[in-house]
């Protein structure tokens, strides 16, 4: 059995080699290719989950699942929020090849998803970011972003200062373009052409007049149907795409709480992106337009991500 560690993930597992993967495997989940049942999660207690997630990669290719934990309060304690496995198995024989770390997939394969699609919605053009939470989340999509647009400016929010701040100052020798802490969302947000929300809030914190036409954002706090981390008048907004129709129509929490009030139906879901990818559906159609991906994480990519490590030693 092949064990991969959290050190090996980091060190192999780049955002240059993870966005492709991702791309790859989401265009190959809309056409069907691939084989998954909606997620497991079970609640333990609050801001503590457990997620069961199995897939395979094609009917006779690779499958596995990931076995996660969630818990939201570790980064304040210097832990990663996701803690569990990824179990691959053979194609040929059926047997479970590897184990890898699913914390650091996790941290990097969902920053690369979020690349995928802001490659694909974003304006061309587009430089400045805001970043909404300032866990491990922020820091990998700062990194993978940046792999994606030309950043100039990155702003970030946290309902702490001191930690935005802290973070800020941890981040801005990295890279070389400027990074600094806002106090408020209004602040981070109101210039910005990309929005990452990644934070752990359970009512929206990011409002729809804060956000100027031919913004991009990137939903990814909310993983679970309940928590939204942006108000309904936003999503009704936006032109909406999805990594999965069918896990945000039954667990993405800012789509359902604009649905429940009656604003929207199921078919303001324009598209999985996996559509966009494959050209089959359109993405951005105006430079004004505001463009939402919703994104929930898939097994396929953690699969995706965790075959392309196995396969090189193989």
């Amino acid at each position: 059995m092949r064990m991969i560690d959290r050190d090996e993930v980091r060190r192999r597992l780049t955002y240059q080699r993870c966005i492709p993967i991702v791309r790859d495997a989401m265009i190959a989940f809309s056409c069907r290719e691939t084989r998954q049942l909606l997620r497991s999660i079970i609640p333990l207690s609050e801001k503590r989950l457990f997620g069961i997630m199995p897939g395979a990669l094609a009917a006779d290719g690779p499958f596995g699942a990931k076995l996660i934990s969630v818990y939201a309060d570790n980064f304040a304690h210097g832990r990663q929020s996701h803690q569990g496995v990824v179990v691959l198995f053979d194609p040929e024989s059926g047997a479970p090849v590897c184990v890898a770390h699913a914390g650091e997939i996790t941290a990097i394969r969902t920053a690369a998803a979020s690349a995928v699609a802001t490659d694909a919605l974003a304006r061309p053009d587009a430089c400045r970011m805001a970043v909404l939470g300032y866990g491990e989340q922020a820091a990998t999509h700062i990194r993978a972003i940046a792999q994606v647009r030309p950043l100039e400016m990155v702003r970030v929010w946290g309902r702490s200062p001191e930690r935005a701040a802290a973070f800020v100052a941890k981040m801005e020798d990295e890279f070389d373009f400027a990074i600094a802490a806002s106090e408020t969302v209004h602040g981070a947000v109101v210039d910005a052409d990309i929005i990452c929300t990644v934070s752990a809030a359970h009512d929206p914190i990011l409002e729809s007049d804060w956000v100027r036409p031919g913004t991009h954002l990137n939903l990814v706090g909310s993983s679970h149907a309940g928590p939204a981390e942006v108000d309904n008048a936003l999503v009704v907004r936006s032109r909406f795409f999805v990594d999965s129709r069918e896990g945000v129509l039954a667990q993405g929490g800012e789509f359902r709480r604009a649905r429940d009030a009656g604003l929207i139906g199921d078919d303001h879901i324009v598209a999985e992106i996996g559509e966009v990818l494959a050209g089959t559906i359109a993405g951005r159609r105006s430079a004004d337009e505001v463009t939402v991906y919703k994104s929930l994480g898939h097994v396929v990519q953690d699969l995706a991500s965790v075959w392309a490590l196995y396969r090189d030693d193989a």
